[in-house]
């Protein structure tokens, strides 16, 4: 019998060589692969296809990686790890605000990508089970819609900012660590120039808190946060 494949992975990569490398690596693992070089073909391939993964670069010809990532995010959540030579904190923080789910720095070592999908799939089949509204004072969180409301008002936040605020609601009233934090949000320990949870944190306390005068998000020093529900 035929052993059932593990998923469907675009990878979107200009270098053909590390393209070739990396597809070969993924067949190896029990992966269908389809590989595109070109950032116009990339969308056109996605559009016409379903995939569980896409490993995209970001210095493409045609469109560039953020270009094809945000346009994957108009009509789907399906999990993105960037692969690129940019490393720059800044880079980082980017393509996650524009969705992505991780981001692996050139060179790389192919064990280190399997694992980051191995990630990328549990995160996204907890999303698919953690889809019940969720409440916390005046704050509605909608997972199927993703859609954040303060009574009526619409919040509009980045899928990090999301995932963050999920997590937290779920586990209100409850102390989380940055470390249980980024397994949860980002899904690997985050090593760079700045604490990535904090910086969202503050991220959200100006979107919520500060802006509707009242407080959700809270700090236990030297610990963590939690979302307190009084």
């Amino acid at each position: 019998m035929e052993e059932t494949a593990k998923g469907n992975i675009l990878l979107v990569e200009d270098e053909v060589k590390l393209a070739r490398f990396v597809e070969l690596e993924l067949k190896y693992e029990g992966y269908t692969v389809d590989v595109v070089n070109d950032g116009r073909d990339a969308i056109d391939k996605f559009g016409r296809n379903v995939y569980d993964l896409v490993l995209l670069d970001l210095m493409l010809p045609g469109f560039n990686g953020m270009e094809i990532l945000r346009r994957i995010r108009k009509t789907s959540q399906v999990p993105v790890i960037m692969l690129t030579a940019k490393g720059d904190v800044s880079d980082k923080v980017s393509g996650l605000d524009s969705g992505a789910d991780d981001y692996i720095t050139k060179p790389f070592a192919i064990e280190e990508v399997l694992a980051r999908m191995r990630v990328a799939f549990k995160k996204s089949a907890q999303t698919a089970h953690d889809d019940k509204p969720l409440r916390i004072k005046n704050l509605t969180i909608d997972p199927q819609k993703r859609m954040v409301k303060w009574q009526e008002i619409e919040i509009e936040l980045t899928k990090t900012e999301f995932e963050l605020l999920t997590y937290l609601v779920q586990n209100k009233n409850i102390v989380l660590t940055r470390e249980q934090i980024l397994n949860r949000v980002w899904g690997y320990d985050y090593f760079g120039e700045t604490n990535i949870v904090d910086v969202y944190i503050r991220y959200l306390r100006t979107k919520i808190d500060d802006r509707f005068n009242e407080k959700i998000i809270y700090t236990t020093r030297g610990v963590g946060y939690y979302a307190k529900d009084e």
